[in-house]
């Protein structure tokens, strides 16, 4: 028996990184999957990698045709909607000084509004189903902030505010509400951040008290236990998965 067994599952940005380890914990765990994502080539090679219980589809979390479409070919397709994923965002490393409105508010858009119509349009589909979970993966910059990552900060700590939130507005419809905040998680986007910044992540990362980069199915394995019937009394929470790096303040 699968933890998400008869389960179907919404999992956005889902082409590659994080998402992408959502997408097959979910499926070996027994569920069906739609995924979307802007990466379309990308996309439909994980798709037909993991066959007939997925579904692909382009996803842009800023439009609301597209969460409609997303959600609709979820309930068409496997009959029914019982977890969101909301993993989709992007990362601008740029000072304040030196970052455009426009670069801000895209940030924002993705990272936040996305977020928030995924819930708004999957909440009445998980009603029907007679409950379920919603994931909202924000980041441990959802705490703390650093220098250059002003936009992806503010959008994470409005993650966790929204989280909240719709945690109280729909917990009496059976839906539970929680975000994850992972920390140095090994993916394509982090490593270009990490090269912009000029950090040595290897060096930084030695120093946590689990010495190393995360990877990307760590994390998957905390958004299927919140997924999952284990976590049934589990909503408005904070899920951090950073290897200790919120145990220090820099010395």
């Amino acid at each position: 028996m699968g933890q998400l067994d008869g389960k179907v599952a919404l999992v956005t940005g889902g082409a590659r990184g994080m998402g992408a380890e959502h997408v097959r914990r979910f499926v070996a765990e027994g569920a069906r999957v739609v995924f979307g994502d802007v990466l379309d080539d990308e996309g439909k090679a994980l798709a037909a990698e993991l066959g007939d219980a997925v579904r692909y589809v382009h996803h842009d979390v800023t439009s609301e045709s597209d969460w409609q479409a997303a959600v609709s070919e979820a309930t068409v397709a496997f009959g029914t909607l019982d977890v969101l994923v909301n993993n989709a965002g992007i990362l601008r490393f740029k000072r304040i000084v030196e970052m455009s409105l426009e670069e801000f508010q895209t940030v924002m858009a993705i990272n936040v509004t996305g977020a928030f119509l995924g819930i708004k349009t999957a909440a009445p589909a998980l009603t029907t189903a007679g409950g379920g979970s919603i994931v909202n993966v924000s980041s441990v910059e959802g705490f703390v902030g650093a220098a250059g990552l002003s936009a992806y900060s503010a959008s994470k700590f409005a993650l966790r505010g929204l989280t909240k939130s719709a945690a109280r507005e729909l917990g009496h419809s059976g839906i539970r509400v929680n975000s994850i905040h992972p920390g140095g998680i090994a993916t394509p986007m982090t490593a270009s951040v990490a090269g912009a910044s000029g950090v040595d992540g290897d060096s930084f990362f030695s120093e946590l008290p689990i010495p190393r980069w995360g990877r990307p199915v760590e994390v998957s394995e905390v958004a299927l236990f919140l997924a999952s019937d284990a976590a049934s009394y589990c909503t408005g929470g904070e899920f951090v998965v950073d290897g200790g790096m919120l145990t220090s303040c820099g010395y």
